[in-house]
């Protein structure tokens, strides 16, 4: 099932459920709770997809695909170790937008790259689950562009703005609650070409070792998010670049990136 957040002119956001023919039947509710049809009916073609969810906690996995790992080793000369255990962190959700929308290149940014990620949407309260029984509390999944400046990465003693830059975190197109994480392949394709491309499920720690792990010492909650990290290395991006990220089973997540009028102080 696909659940879709969508609006339409003159009408808040709302939830409904994508068919087969490309319909949105609306729904009164979340798929967080109770919900009925409204009877509305929309083709896809004529709404606008909003961010899927908007997360009370947005959760990102770093480091977990070894491609990754040694490319950016590679890449910035440092000499970085894999991850010897399931280690969390976290993203800010201003810099989250939706599907076909801009990420906006502020001007000092200079080395602005991609990283196409699974991400895990969480349907129901979570505390000290064992990896057996991580993958009861998860509602479904969605992609995510975890857009990055890897100077600033380098430099700055967080994240906080190489990763959470406003615009930086495209999510959608919607949430998938049928997927096949073995079969899913993961393909970024720049300005229609692809770039990269990887088994989704090739990662150093998988989804329940997350969620055993984190629920271990935090309670989880429905509309959280987990980004569970990329594979490969990401050409730089410029404005007028459009990057799209596929999952086989999910759809594509598309945007276009911009750059910014301001002038930086």
């Amino acid at each position: 099932m696909k659940w879709v957040n969508f609006s339409v002119p003159g009408a808040a956001a709302a939830y409904g459920i994508l068919e087969s023919d490309d319909c949105i039947r609306a729904v009164r509710g979340s798929p967080f709770g109770a919900c009925e049809p409204t009877g509305a009916v929309h083709a896809l073609a004529d709404v606008k997809l909003e961010v899927p969810l908007i997360p009370r906690t947005f959760y990102a996995a770093g480091l977990n695909y070894v491609k990754h790992i040694r490319e950016y080793a590679e890449q910035t000369g440092e000499r970085i170790a894999e991850p010897k255990q399931a280690d969390i962190g976290y993203r800010a959700v201003n810099a989250l937008v939706a599907h076909d929308e801009a990420v906006v290149i502020p001007p000092d940014a200079q080395q602005v790259e991609y990283e196409g990620e699974l991400v895990v949407v969480i349907g129901k309260r979570a505390r000290h689950l064992s990896e057996a029984d991580a993958l009861s509390c998860v509602l479904g999944y969605t992609i995510g562009n975890d857009v990055s400046e890897r100077l600033w990465q380098a430099s700055d003693r967080t994240f906080w703005r190489s990763k959470n830059t406003d615009t930086w975190k495209p999510m959608g197109p919607w949430i998938e609650t049928d997927f096949d994480l073995q079969a899913a392949e993961t393909t970024v394709r720049l300005n229609g070409e692809v770039r990269t491309h990887f088994q989704t499920a090739d990662m150093l720690f998988g989804i329940g070792t997350f969620i055993s792990r984190m629920t271990r010492y935090l309670t989880l909650y429905p509309g959280d998010v987990i980004w569970m990290g990329t594979d490969g290395k990401s050409p730089r991006l410029k404005a007028g670049d459009v990057v799209e990220v596929g999952i086989s089973g999910l759809g594509c997540l598309r945007n276009h990136l911009v750059a910014a009028q301001e002038t930086p102080r």
